[in-house]
């Protein structure tokens, strides 16, 4: 298969697929419009190849590593979807209680990218907690494709009802220390937002590229924001302006960066979408602003 370079992508490329990402185009679509871009030695095979997550070599964190004590709990979610199953995630050396981190998903279920950012996270001194809001349905499937099919299938309501429970399970955990804050990634940014509205208690907000609440809701946010935004992801990136009058206006302590030529999805090490430099700057940001507000 002909070997692809990001730098030779064009940026329209970037942009169909996350399109396709966020189902505002079906896949036929998708390898239609991809078509355009097969030119010289590319293929239409050979572009979606490219552009799909790789799970097999990016791991940064083997679910056996010997630091850590990770493995999957089941919580109730009396108002969602029941009972949600979740990587639970802690050093294993651990000598005090810590502070707890929610980690939320994309819009795919609990892939192995976010498996691996939560015993990322647990290794730098938390509890983590990252469900799987496909449990009522069977869990992640083991590919994305499915995982956004089926999560589309789920109610908005109910899948937000999973993850305040996540938080309620884990502040109540036996190690953990009481103060709970929470990270997500594209839909999973939007949770966090939404945590830090209807959370009076959150200890801590980090969204990266997540979808704004509504400006009558910003006054209720309580917990400090950590905002992380992609320069080139115009969709969610245009949102934020509004978002930041809204919490001037109302007082709210927050940082926010946009990260120059990033995209969306820059954090994410299985698609060639990431970024690494700004990636490492922005996790570094978080990990620093958890053990600020979480210790």
């Amino acid at each position: 298969m002909t070997q692809i370079n990001k730098e030779d992508i064009k940026q329209e490329v970037f942009d169909l697929y996350d399109d396709y990402a966020h189902n505002r185009l079906d896949r036929r679509a998708f390898m239609q419009k991809l078509s355009i871009y097969a030119v010289g030695g590319l293929t239409v095979p050979s572009l979606m190849s490219f552009l799909m997550p790789n799970y097999q070599t990016t791991a940064q964190v083997k679910p056996d590593d010997p630091r850590l004590k990770s493995g999957y709990i089941n919580y109730p979610s009396p108002k969602g979807g029941g009972t949600i199953k979740g990587l639970l995630s802690e050093p294993a050396d651990a000598k005090q209680k810590l502070g707890g981190i929610i980690v939320v998903h994309e819009n795919r279920g609990l892939n192995p990218y976010i498996e691996d950012t939560a015993r990322i996270a647990a290794l730098a001194g938390f509890i983590t907690l990252a469900p799987d809001a496909l449990s009522p349905l069977g869990g992640y499937p083991g590919n994305d494709d499915e995982g956004r099919t089926m999560q589309a299938k789920r109610d908005k309501g109910q899948m937000e009802e999973d993850f305040i429970a996540a938080y309620e399970y884990l502040k109540n955990h036996k190690d953990c220390n009481g103060k709970v804050g929470v990270v997500g990634f594209c839909y999973g940014g939007g949770i966090a937002n939404m945590m830090a509205v209807r959370i009076p208690d959150l200890a801590a907000a980090v969204p990266f590229y997540g979808s704004q609440p509504a400006a009558e809701d910003v006054p209720k946010i309580k917990a400090p924001l950590l905002l992380h935004y992609a320069a080139l992801d115009t969709r969610i990136t245009e949102g934020w302006p509004a978002y930041e009058k809204a919490l001037k206006e109302n007082g709210k302590k927050y940082q926010a960066f946009i990260y120059e030529n990033a995209n969306h999805g820059f954090h994410n090490n299985t698609t060639p979408r990431y970024d690494k430099a700004a990636a490492e700057l922005a996790w570094k940001r978080t990990i620093d602003f958890f053990k600020e507000n979480l210790s």
